[in-house]
C-alpha cells in the first residue's frame, strides 16, 4: 500500500491552527438531521489508499470475482458452490436468503464477505458490514434508525440504524414480527429508508444476506411472498462433505484470524464498476428473454402451482444470468445459466398446491420445454 506525501507539507501544517479555530463554528452550523460522529456508529477503516483505475472490461470483473472467491474459500471450507452463488448475487445487485441448520457457517460466510470489502469512502458514515439479530421484541426503528432528542442542544437528530451498511447480515430473519420484516421491503427494493417523513438513500452497494432455520418453527413468523420476492436467491445449504469437515477441525487455529494482506481484498468502487460492466458487456440473446417469459408462463399455468413467479423475478434474473456467465468465463448468457439458476430464483417465489411434488421438480418441469426450444433456436 503506497501513501502519497504532499509536496507542501510545511504550508499545510502552518494553516492547521487556523482550521482548528474554525472547527467550533462549523459544528455549530451542522444540520440537526446529521448523525453525531462517534465511535459507536462510525467504525469504518480510515485508510488512505491509492485509487485503482476503474474497471472497464470483463478481465477486471473476473479479477474482482477471483479475489472475493479466494478470501471466502480461505475462511469458509466446503462451501464452494454457495460462495459462487454469493459472488453472483453480489455482482448482480441482488439479495440472498440462506436456509440451513444452526452452526452451518451462514454467519461466518457473511462476515467473511464483509471482511473482503474495503470501504474506500470512509467519510460517508456507512460501515462495511452490520449484523442485525432478529428477535420477537425488535422494532422497525431498531433496523432503519430513529429520531433522537439531544438535551445538550435541545434539537432532534436522526440516528441511522444498522441497515446503513454495505453488507447487512439479517440473522434469523423469520424470528421477528411481520412489522419489522416489512421495514426491509423498501430498503431491499429501492435502496432507501423513509423515517419521519424523510427519505434517506442507502449506499449503492447495499447487499443483504438473510438467514433462517428451516426446522425450528416455534416462535417464528414465515416470510410473506412480498418479502421473499425481494431476494434474488434462496439457497438451501446442506451439510458439508466429510473431508471438508475434517479440514475445518484441523484448521481451527489458523482460521481464527481473517486472511491477511497476502490475499488482496476488493474495494466498494471495484464492485460497483464490475456490476456496470457485467450488465453492459455480457450479451443476452433475445431468445434467452423469450425463454424466461415462457418459463414464467409455465409456472402460472401449472396444475400444481397456486401462484406463479412475478415479473420482478424475471427482471432480477437478467443480471444474475450475466454475472454467472462472467464467472464461468463467457461473454454471453447460455441455456446452462438459465438451468443452473432457475430453481434458486423461481423456487421460493412459487406457491404450490397441497399435495404437489417438490418445488425443484415443478421448476424443472416448467423449464424443460422452453429450454428445449431455446437449444433448437
Amino acid at each position: 500500500m503506497t501513501t502519497e506525501i504532499p509536496t507542501h507539507a510545511p504550508a499545510q501544517q502552518a494553516t492547521a491552527p487556523a482550521q482548528q479555530a474554525t472547527a467550533p463554528a462549523q459544528q455549530a452550523t451542522r444540520p440537526a438531521s446529521d448523525p453525531p460522529r462517534d465511535a459507536d456508529f462510525d467504525q469504518s477503516e480510515h485508510i488512505t489508499t491509492t485509487l485503482a483505475p476503474p474497471i472497464t472490461d470483463l478481465a477486471g470483473c473476473t479479477d474482482v470475482a477471483h479475489r472475493l472467491r479466494q478470501r471466502l474459500q480461505t475462511t469458509v471450507r466446503g462451501r464452494d458452490d454457495v460462495i459462487e452463488l454469493i459472488i453472483t448475487a453480489l455482482l448482480a445487485d441482488g439479495h440472498v436468503l440462506l436456509e440451513d441448520y444452526p452452526g452451518s457457517g451462514k454467519t461466518t460466510l457473511a462476515k467473511a464477505l464483509g471482511d473482503a470489502i474495503i470501504d474506500d469512502r470512509p467519510d460517508d458514515d456507512i460501515v462495511t458490514i452490520r449484523r442485525i439479530q432478529f428477535t420477537p421484541d425488535l422494532l422497525p426503528a431498531d433496523v432503519t434508525g430513529s429520531t433522537i432528542f439531544d438535551p445538550n442542544t435541545n434539537r432532534f437528530f436522526y440516528r441511522p440504524g444498522p441497515i446503513f451498511a454495505h453488507v447487512v447480515l439479517a440473522d434469523e430473519i423469520n424470528r421477528t414480527t411481520p412489522k419489522v420484516q416489512s421495514a426491509l421491503l423498501e430498503a431491499m427494493a429501492e435502496k432507501q429508508v423513509t423515517c419521519d417523513n424523510r427519505t434517506r438513500r442507502l449506499d449503492d452497494l447495499f447487499f443483504v444476506i438473510a438467514t433462517q432455520n428451516p426446522l425450528d418453527l416455534a416462535g417464528t413468523f414465515p416470510l410473506p411472498s412480498a418479502q421473499l420476492d425481494r431476494f434474488l436467491f434462496k439457497i438451501q445449504m446442506k451439510h458439508i462433505a466429510r473431508d471438508a469437515e475434517l479440514e475445518i477441525l484441523a484448521s481451527i487455529q489458523s482460521r481464527l484470524t481473517p486472511p491477511g494482506e497476502e490475499l488482496p481484498r476488493v474495494t466498494r468502487t471495484e464492485i460497483l464498476d464490475a456490476r456496470r460492466v457485467v450488465t453492459g458487456q455480457i450479451h443476452v440473446d433475445p431468445l434467452i428473454r423469450e425463454c424466461l417469459v415462457d418459463i414464467a408462463n409455465k409456472t402460472r399455468s401449472h396444475a400444481q402451482v397456486l401462484q406463479g413467479v412475478s415479473t420482478r423475478s424475471l427482471v432480477l434474473m437478467m443480471p444474475a444470468l450475466q454475472a454467472r456467465a462472467m464467472t464461468q468465463g463467457r461473454n454471453y448468457v447460455g441455456a446452462e445459466d438459465v438451468w443452473a439458476l432457475a430453481t434458486l430464483v423461481f423456487g421460493h417465489r412459487l406457491m404450490l398446491a397441497p399435495g404437489a411434488e417438490s418445488m425443484e421438480e415443478v421448476v424443472r418441469q416448467c423449464c424443460a420445454e422452453p429450454l428445449e426450444a431455446l437449444s433448437r433456436g
